[in-house]
């Protein structure tokens, strides 16, 4: 393994954990630290900005190929998708959702889930469609 990256790595880890604690420290009201949340998340959030010139001293540049449409589409999709079963999950577990919130959250983590499940056949026939 090259020290490169190691260095990734150990750059990665440090300041994931740091900003997901400073994230805790914001969003977590009993502890009401959010004003020293905000520069914790911003300490982690720069030590991951420290990966790139890292990164980019390591990688040989690459000359761009066309921009793959089905591959776009695919990535679209699964982030709607995902977003969508986000929402619905999150509608089930707030504290003391009524019945109306409980069953509209299922119903939006279902139609996500199935929209996560048909993106692959969605990227497969795009992908057939550019071939032909």
């Amino acid at each position: 393994m090259k020290k490169e990256t190691l260095l990734e790595i150990i750059l990665g880890t440090v300041g994931g954990l740091i900003f997901a604690l400073g994230m805790c420290m914001c969003l977590i009201p009993e502890w009401d630290l959010f004003n020293a949340g905000v520069v914790v998340a911003t300490l982690g959030f720069i030590i991951l900005l420290c990966i790139i010139p890292v990164y980019k001293s390591n990688q040989p540049s690459k000359p761009h190929k066309p921009v793959n449409f089905g591959l776009v589409m695919a990535w679209v999709i699964g982030i709607i998708g995902a977003l969508v079963m986000g929402f619905g999950m999150s509608k089930t577990m707030v504290d003391g959702a009524g019945s109306g919130d409980m069953l509209m959250g299922i119903i939006f983590g279902i139609i996500g889930l199935i929209v996560c499940v048909l993106d692959y056949p969605v990227y497969s026939y795009l992908k057939k469609d550019k071939d032909n």
